[in-house]
């Protein structure tokens, strides 16, 4: 049996990326009104991470918001003049939502992505019974397929043949991990969804986000009111390394992602099956020595980072039971 204490703040981050829309749009909405996201047991806040890059439509303005939420920029209560906005924002919303400020308990923060990962749960822990337990309630009561992306990796990189050409790459935690928006909190969630265009909205998408943050709230609502969540089995894809595209010597790709794997997020690849397709038509075949499943296919943000995709294995945790702290 696990234990958490009852929640008291929730807060909901949409344009984080100032140009996935429909958690801008959906935060946008409940600012104006709060009550469809008020529940009696828990103080919900609506926030826009990301201001200025909502008011441009663009991904950032200075660097990536989700990757500035480090010690290093929370160790300066005031950063210099000089330093990106988007490490000035980070620092902000700690002091308003982390452990220096009104510490909130759980965080949920909206995202879209343009690769076909339909809607995608990302965690960052094994062990925090309370967000294993959440994320199973939304795949079980929301209605919808929800895969899960475990970004905590605690496997050596997959070893793959002719590494340099294929731009196998560790786990950064830059790219997931303690330095996004999420961590500031006790509990921190992650809604992926799409596929949807930068700067679009989409109608179906914007009412799966809707969803799925209701279904959120409704679990932290039985949670704070004593209900006992029972041991259960969770499918997560965890992170093992990411995928570069194959470049040629002046660091310019050399080729795409193969229209077999392209859309393909969350099936199996497995050794010697297509990957990439280069310029001049050749098939280049995944030559690692396991089966792999791969996420966040071809995004479009991640052509300036150096990945393709993510590889990531399918494993199963095992999520104790849960009910609130009583003392």
């Amino acid at each position: 049996m696990s234990t958490a204490r009852v929640v008291r703040r929730v807060a909901v981050f949409g344009g984080t990326h100032g140009n996935e829309m429909s958690g801008v749009y959906l935060v946008k909405r409940w600012l104006q009104n709060q009550e469809a996201i008020t529940r009696s047991s828990f103080l919900t806040v609506p926030c826009i991470a990301n201001p200025r890059a909502v008011e441009r439509c663009r991904r950032y303005i200075d660097v990536d918001l989700n990757r500035q939420f480090t010690q290093e920029h929370f160790s300066m209560d005031f950063p210099p003049s000089t330093a990106p906005y988007e490490v000035h924002r980070a620092v902000e919303l700690n002091k308003k939502f982390g452990a220096k400020g009104e510490a909130f308990d759980v965080i949920i923060d909206l995202h879209n992505t343009t690769s076909n990962m339909g809607n995608c749960l990302i965690i960052g822990s094994s062990m925090d019974s309370f967000t294993l337990q959440m994320v199973k309630y939304l795949v079980q009561r929301s209605g919808l397929v929800c895969p899960v992306f475990l970004t905590e990796n605690t496997v050596p990189q997959l070893e793959m043949a002719d590494s340099k050409r294929l731009g196998v790459h560790g786990i950064n935690n830059g790219h997931y991990g303690p330095s996004c928006l999420r961590s500031v909190s006790r509990h921190g969630l992650c809604l992926e969804l799409g596929a949807q265009p930068q700067g679009v909205l989409l109608a179906d998408i914007y009412l799966r986000h809707e969803r799925l943050v209701h279904t959120c709230l409704d679990f932290i609502h039985k949670f704070n009111q004593g209900e006992v969540f029972p041991p259960e089995t969770l499918e997560v894809y965890r992170i093992l390394h990411v995928v570069d595209y194959p470049r040629n010597n002046d660091n310019d790709l050399s080729a795409m992602v193969h229209p077999e794997l392209q859309d393909k997020d969350w099936h199996p690849l497995k050794p010697g099956d297509p990957m990439f397709l280069t310029l001049d038509g050749e098939t280049i075949k995944y030559e690692g020595d396991s089966t792999v499943y791969p996420a966040f296919i071809n995004e479009a943000a991640y052509y300036e980072k150096g990945i393709a995709f993510w590889a990531t294995q399918k494993e199963t945790l095992n999520v104790t039971e849960l009910q609130v702290k009583t003392k």
